[in-house]
């Protein structure tokens, strides 16, 4: 049980947010990117069981770049964990790795940490960060639109409060 309380920390402004999205967006890249591979393994492994149709293509990667199906699921794959990623960390600690290092952390706004069903909710108005221009539109209230639309905020903690914690 944590010492601090969380509710009393002020919201974050739009530049340390945009840090913090810059880091972000490089893990989720990276994050797609081991998800795309492990999504193209497991469709090889597919194929290799002929549990994928070749449509006449001698190469794998043919085969699924020419289906909509096969494309849609690996690219629905690797979005999901990304989605996984954002959900996950936020649920558990109310801070992604990005959010860590700028001392953010998204909660509901009595401070307690936000459900894996708020962060689903948060996901789509976020639109990769373009959410967090609505700071830009109500600088006074520090609330992006993610923020608005799931009654959650996200504040910037103190060193001694961000320490320890992910």
């Amino acid at each position: 049980m944590s010492s601090f309380d969380f509710s009393s920390f002020p919201r974050a402004g739009f530049i340390r947010r945009l840090a913090s999205w810059v880091y972000d967006v490089l893990l989720s890249i990276a994050i797609y990117m081991v998800a795309g591979a492990v999504g193209f393994l497991i469709f090889a492994v597919f194929a290799y069981f002929g549990l994928v149709d070749m449509n006449g293509h001698q190469h794998l990667i043919e085969a699924q770049q020419s289906s909509l199906l096969y494309s849609s699921l690996i690219y629905a794959w690797s979005i999901a964990w990304v989605s996984y990623f954002f959900i996950f960390f936020w649920a558990k600690s109310g801070q992604t790795l990005g959010m860590k290092a700028w001392r953010l952390r998204v909660q509901n706004q009595d401070g307690t940490l936000i459900s894996k069903t708020t962060g689903a909710k948060r996901l789509i108005p976020t639109l990769l960060g373009l959410g967090n221009l609505w700071l830009l539109i109500d600088w006074k209230n520090k609330q992006s639109l993610q923020d608005k639309l799931t009654g959650t905020e996200v504040v910037v903690l103190s060193l001694e409060a961000n320490r320890g914690r992910l």
